[in-house]
């Protein structure tokens, strides 16, 4: 892999990928809509891994919330981000293209496919690639078996439905009720997601996030939509974010598998 190297004036940091294969993946940090930077494990490790094995990355270093920064300010740098990477898909190498993001992240990276879905006139990702998302600002109650195992490890429980809705609230700066469905793309319908591209969704296990994930992916299966969907065993959430442990390798093994498939498909 050659050196990383901003463009598109400092939205992204590119990742040339050694020995491409021809897949280019534009990657989006979590945060919680206001935290988390390009440098992060979650941005720069992933994308440095992700780029050794083939894939050219673009990591988006998209407008954290704040006082003058809400909804839907970090959507439009991703659509920013994303068609500024087909534009320069030839000096890049990159001709089959992936959209996605980590937690927050990958909420901006659904919300924005969905957004350029609706709208039309650009071409939409051939791959979502979604870790562990927060899809929805208000979520149902968890499975008997995640409430037990969340009751369990106290720092695993950390997205009680009152935290998640407050973190809504920042990044949609009022009330949730209604959330735009680009800002919260599990209130999706079927109907809304029928052209939808395919999605690979790795969950965490000890995560209450997972259940707007699911919720998402019971969406697209009911809309008859190409999703596959995972927990990656022995998880809570954020493991991408620490690439010490064990599991963050795995999951990075099957983002890189599924992307130098989308090449070769």
């Amino acid at each position: 892999m050659t050196d990383p190297y901003l463009a598109a004036d400092g939205l992204v940091r590119v990742y040339p990928a050694r020995d491409a294969h021809g897949a280019g993946l534009v990657w989006l940090h979590g945060g919680g809509f206001a935290h988390g930077d390009i440098d992060m494990p979650e941005a720069d490790h992933v994308a440095r891994v992700l780029a050794g094995l083939g894939t050219t990355v673009v990591s988006v270093d998209y407008r954290l919330v704040h006082e003058g920064c809400r909804y839907p300010l970090p959507v439009d740098d991703v659509v920013t981000a994303w068609g500024w990477t087909l534009a320069h898909a030839p000096e890049l190498g990159v001709r089959r293209f992936a959209l996605g993001g980590a937690s927050a992240g990958a909420n901006l990276a659904a919300g924005a496919a969905l957004r350029m879905v609706h709208d039309g006139g650009q071409r939409v990702p051939d791959l979502m690639v979604l870790a562990y998302p927060t899809l929805l600002a208000v979520q149902p109650a968890p499975p008997a078996d995640l409430r037990a195992a969340l009751d369990a490890d106290a720092q695993a429980d950390v997205f009680r439905p009152d935290v998640v809705r407050e973190m809504y609230e920042g990044y949609l700066g009022g009330p949730v009720d209604p959330a735009p469905v680009y800002a919260a793309p599990g209130l999706a319908t079927p109907e809304q997601l029928a052209e939808y591209p395919a999605t690979l969704m790795v969950n965490g296990e000890i995560d209450e996030l997972r259940v707007s994930g699911e919720v998402f992916a019971a969406t697209l299966r009911a809309a008859g939509r190409d999703i596959e969907e995972l927990i990656e065993p022995g998880t809570g959430h954020g493991h991408l974010n620490r690439p010490h442990e064990p599991e963050s390798a795995i999951t990075l093994h099957r983002f890189a598998t599924r992307l130098r498939a989308l090449a070769e498909g």
